[in-house]
């Protein structure tokens, strides 16, 4: 998950804070343990040129040959007197690194006594440039540094080797750095607790703007006028972002302006592709009706005046239906508004099929009457497109068969209208029902779109069952209440 903009900023200052803190403690470490070796150093120093000028003041003195055989006499006593005088324990050896006097009271006996030089000790003088080393070693955990340098004679000649033990006390050292790191940690405590406060303002104050650019930008719809963000009060960095997030909002609105007024335009298309549809649909068999009755009449016949009133009947349906379009395209609403009455489906079936000479054509109807809420209307410009697809799928049939089938139970009407034409493709079938999708070379595809919409406008639903080169079967499902 991750962590917002304003937690990451607060975060990284009191980082910042801390690593700055840390950093200042090291360099403090630091600085103190330079301090120290520079402050032993400069001891050390300090005692070995203090105990040189002491022992070059026995060598004028003494009545003995200042060479390194004679050392062990110069310094019988005189050793002890120097250890008094410079409250400091001090080795000679010979050139060879071979112990010839000792300050401590035992003398071969202390364990940290070495009674010879280590050769290593010994070749770093000879190559040292001042003729001094000092090596460092711990004894307890306590550090300790011993300094080795020439004693010389007179003439400056090297006549044996001193050795000045050290033990580096940083007693009051530590002390000072106790009592130091005490008052910073008070300081550093009170700056943290500071820095929390700051940070959280800074953040906050930082991520005001970028909160309230992210409110609008949420907020901003396609199909609403949005507000623009003022930049009078905005940081240099954010007035960039502010203008450009502006600039969309000028964009959008042209865009839904003109998205209006192409919506408005495809709607005057839609709608006049929809109802010459609507009015093609019943021209057709109208056209073949006529045509049919024209050819079969005969005035002689005893039942003329029967068959001349039926067919008026049915003609004036359709014409009745042609004038529910045209006046529901006059009056600017959708295609003719629903009338939702009681009807006879039967009846209202028969009349819808009776328009089509297609003598393939069979409907089976049970004998009761069968009621539903409806438009009648609607209900026949259902029938009647499907009964078209179906008679143009079995154009090209040897024997085309059209089933019109009507059943009820005790809450549904069910109404089936089969074929044994061309059927359907697998890959079509989903798409069969969404408007201006057709599989013909003519029409505009929106018959099965209109149907499955008066349907479903009616609580109803309609499926389809469809094998290529076998048939189709669209079933309509409507609820009696």
């Amino acid at each position: 998950m991750k962590t917002s903009l304003r937690i990451r900023i607060f975060l990284s200052m009191l980082f910042l804070v801390l690593a700055a803190s840390i950093l200042i403690a090291g360099v403090t470490i630091y600085q103190y343990s330079e301090e120290a070796k520079a402050l032993h150093i400069d001891k050390l120093e300090r005692k070995e040129k203090a105990i040189k000028s002491n022992i070059q003041f026995i060598f004028r003195k003494t009545y003995y040959p200042v060479d390194t055989e004679s050392l062990n006499l110069i310094f019988k006593e005189r050793i002890y007197e120097i250890q008094e005088i410079h409250n400091e324990e001090i080795d000679i050896y010979d050139l060879k690194g071979n112990l010839i006097k000792s300050s401590y009271a035992s003398n071969f006996q202390q364990d940290t006594l070495k009674l010879q030089i280590k050769p290593e000790i010994l070749s770093d003088l000879e190559e040292s440039s001042d003729r001094r080393v000092v090596v460092d070693f711990k004894v307890d955990g306590q550090r300790h540094q011993s300094l080795y340098t020439y004693i010389t004679d007179a003439y400056f000649k090297p006549i044996g080797i001193l050795n000045i033990p050290y033990i580096e006390d940083d007693g009051f050292l530590d002390a000072n750095l106790k009592e130091f790191f005490k008052l910073l940690l008070q300081v550093y405590l009170l700056m943290f607790l500071a820095a929390i406060a700051i940070a959280y303002l800074l953040s906050n104050y930082i991520t005001k703007s970028l909160k309230l650019v992210g409110q609008r930008i949420t907020q901003t719809k396609f199909n609403q006028r949005n507000e623009k963000i003022g930049t009078e009060k905005l940081s240099v960095e954010l007035k960039p972002i502010i203008n450009a997030y502006n600039k969309v909002i000028d964009e959008l609105e042209e865009s839904a302006v003109k998205l209006a007024k192409s919506e408005r335009e495809q709607a005057w298309r839609q709608m006049a592709r929809q109802v010459a549809h609507e009015i093609k649909n019943p021209l057709t068999p109208m056209r073949l009706s006529v045509q049919d009755f024209q050819r079969r009449f005969d005035p002689a016949d005893a039942e003329a005046v029967s068959k001349l009133q039926e067919f008026t009947q049915k003609i004036i349906q359709q014409i009745d239906l042609l004038s529910s379009i045209a006046s529901a395209f006059s009056s600017f609403a959708s295609m003719p508004a629903q009338q939702n009455k009681l009807i006879d489906v039967s009846e209202t079936i028969k009349l819808a099929t009776g328009i089509f000479s297609e003598e393939n054509i069979r409907v089976s109807i049970p004998k009761e009457k069968i009621y539903i809420n409806f438009d009648k209307t609607q209900l026949i410009r259902v029938v009647t497109n499907l009964l078209k697809n179906a008679i143009q799928a079995t154009s090209e049939k040897d024997e085309p068969k059209i089933v019109v089938q009507l059943s009820q139970d005790q809450d549904f009407v069910f109404l089936s209208i089969s074929d044994n034409g061309i059927g359907i493709q697998e890959e079509n079938q989903e798409k069969i029902f969404e408007p201006k999708f057709t599989t013909k070379t003519s029409g505009m595809g929106l018959g099965l779109g209109m149907v499955k919409n008066i349907v479903e406008n009616y609580k109803g639903s309609i499926s389809l069952h469809s094998k290529p080169n076998k048939g189709t079967t669209f079933t309509i499902q409507i609820p009696k209440k």
